[in-house]
């Protein structure tokens, strides 16, 4: 297995250029977090989110991996603070009546004590809210725990209008360093959004990587890469991806997948091969 190379914000801070999403694993999360990182993954992306996320077993997770020696510092570990209207009503991690700027201070308590970490690699806002205004005070929230040395940097996450991402730029006193998308047809694979991240040393990270990119797997141009390199279709996509700069969240379940995309820094698509399988998503 290569070792998995890094890539650095505008904040400075380094991430994998591939990170491990925990999104629905329920109870078999923690093993999963724990045979992710004993694979070679060294990023973890979670939510403070009961729906969809068990926030605490990726911290039983991380720490079962530091225990068998993974160095804390060698992790990258990123979570979402999630406004109301994207958690179950029953099981809302914080204070639901409390003014937001709270509800953010109690989501990332509750997130520092599940990830059993000093300070969080990264944050995300899991969306951005109804209006601008309520955006911006959770932002302003975000950007209080970072000053108080409790996240290293802050993103946000589900955000398809390049008008909000350039306002919140714009208006943020700490700059987002990370936007985490769908990366899909059906907002043309963000080519604007991705402009805009490149030209400011934002990260962009995607999800839904494979699910949503069948047709991309069976092109042409994919399937004549992998016969060249004797790769698999969803290797050849992840690794196009990454030597564009883009951060793929993989939450595969299967060990043998992990040790497959891990290994995807073995190779490196020829500029001809790169340019066929971007085409394909807007370049």
């Amino acid at each position: 297995m290569s070792a998995t190379p890094e890539v650095k914000t505008h904040a400075g801070v380094a991430m994998p250029a591939i990170v491990y999403g925990t999104a629905w694993k329920e109870a078999r999360t923690a093993a999963l977090v724990e045979q992710a990182l004993a694979a070679g993954f060294r990023g973890v992306d979670t939510a403070c989110q009961p729906k969809h996320y068990d926030e605490a077993g990726v911290g039983r997770g991380l720490a079962a991996a530091i225990a068998r020696g993974v160095p804390r510092e060698a992790l990258y570990v990123q979570t979402k603070f999630t406004p109301i209207r994207g958690q179950d009503p029953k099981r809302v991690p914080y204070d639901p009546a409390a003014p937001l700027p709270e509800q953010v201070e109690q989501s990332v308590a509750r997130s520092l004590s599940n990830l059993g970490v000093e300070c969080l690699d990264g944050l995300l806002l899991h969306s951005p809210l109804p209006t601008m205004a309520a955006t911006l005070a959770a932002w302003r929230a975000f950007e209080a725990a970072h000053g108080d040395g409790k996240v290293r940097q802050l993103g946000v996450s589900n955000c398809y209008h390049p008008e909000v991402l350039e306002a919140l730029w714009e208006a943020a006193r700490v700059k987002p360093a990370v936007l985490q998308n769908r990366f899909y047809a059906d907002t043309g694979w963000d080519v604007a959004l991705r402009a805009f991240c490149a030209e400011r040393g934002v990260v962009y990270q995607s999800f839904w990587t494979l699910t949503a990119n069948g047709a991309a797997l069976e092109s042409a141009p994919v399937r004549a890469a992998a016969r060249a390199h004797g790769k698999t279709a969803e290797q050849v996509f992840y690794r196009a991806l990454t030597q564009r700069g883009i951060v793929p969240l993989i939450g595969t379940t299967s060990e043998a997948h992990m040790r497959e995309d891990l290994a995807i820094f073995g190779f490196t698509l020829g500029e001809a091969e790169l340019a066929g399988v971007m085409g394909l998503v807007g370049g």
